[in-house]
């Protein structure tokens, strides 16, 4: 009796000091309409960095489901194979389209701002508790994330030569539009991100998603895109620029519209990573620095992500 006893304690306890998640696959829901996304979330996380695969055109890409075609509700489907950022405030399991934006994308070669053309088909998805990667096909580029409850950490690890890493605010999951930006400084931007109406209701319910995103390395050229609306008649034979996206570099004023992003550029001569930083907030652009600053103080991805699995040990028991 004492030896089963004895028996079953020391199995009680090698159970109990078992990572519990390690069995979790964050893959599960992403098919067959379950709403689910595999990116990267804190237990309560009120940020969470998703790969977004649902916009794009439909003309000669092998995917299936487009958020603009029919009814989807999640940022990412598993069936689809062609994405054009990583998005950093998202819901996970609901039966409406709401969400999904402050997107990056890192791209290489020639700036390209238009996401049907800079978008990529992808290998190598791996995603566990809190951490998702993946390989960007037409860029060479490893992109690797996770995430704190308010702040979120991605790596982009490029190949030598000409880099860049975008923040497209005028795409989303969402239905709302409006957005501001301003860059800071080489290494810094702040802005907002107007969501809300779920379910296409109440429009006047609407509002703002705050954030800073800060940047490892500071960039060789950095800038602004706009694009304006479409205008007819006589005026429109003046603007040059009618319904083309203009580019405006190094201005560093807040720009506000529906279609507006911001680009860093760098030129590598060897193999270099960029970490970009994302706080958010819906209270304050402040309040998303200081979310900022104090969930990702580590200067190591490997420390925060020990942290984060620790975290979850405690959420899974």
């Amino acid at each position: 009796m004492k030896l089963k006893v004895f028996l079953f304690s020391l199995l009680s306890i090698s159970i109990y000091a078992q990572n519990p998640t390690e069995y979790v696959n964050p893959f599960i829901g992403t098919s067959n309409f379950g709403a689910t996304h595999p990116g990267a979330i804190a237990p309560r996380g009120m940020l969470s960095i998703s790969p977004f695969n649902v916009s794009f055109d439909t003309k000669g890409i092998e995917n299936p489901l487009e958020k603009d075609s029919r009814w989807l509700s999640n940022p990412y489907v598993n069936e689809n194979k062609f994405l054009t950022g990583f998005t950093h405030v998202n819901m996970s399991g609901v039966g409406c389209p709401e969400l999904g934006v402050i997107i990056a994308m890192p791209t290489t070669g020639a700036l390209e701002t238009n996401h049907l053309k800079y978008g990529t088909t992808y290998r190598n998805e791996k995603a566990s508790a809190g951490i998702y990667s993946v390989e960007l096909d037409k860029y060479n580029v490893k992109a690797e994330m996770t995430a704190s409850t308010r702040a979120g950490i991605s790596r982009y690890h490029f190949p030598k030569g000409e880099a860049n890493v975008l923040i497209n605010l005028g795409l989303g999951l969402t239905n709302e539009q409006g957005a501001m930006v301003k860059i800071v400084s080489d290494t810094e931007i702040e802005g907002m991100r107007m969501v809300g109406s779920f379910c296409y209701n109440s429009p006047e319910l609407a509002y703002p998603v705050y954030f800073v995103a800060k940047f490892s390395k500071p960039a060789t050229s950095y800038g602004v895109w706009q694009k304006p609306y479409k205008y007819d008649g006589v005026e429109s034979q003046w603007m040059t620029y009618n319904d083309q996206i203009r580019l405006k570099e190094g201005f560093a004023r807040e720009v506000v519209g529906d279609s507006i992003g911001t680009y860093f550029r760098y030129k590598f001569e060897k193999p270099e990573m960029v970490e970009l930083k994302v706080g958010v907030s819906y209270v304050s652009i402040e309040n998303a620095r200081e979310n900022l600053e104090k969930k990702l103080g580590m200067p190591l991805l490997k420390q925060f992500i020990s942290k984060l699995k620790r975290l979850g040990m405690k959420c899974c028991r």
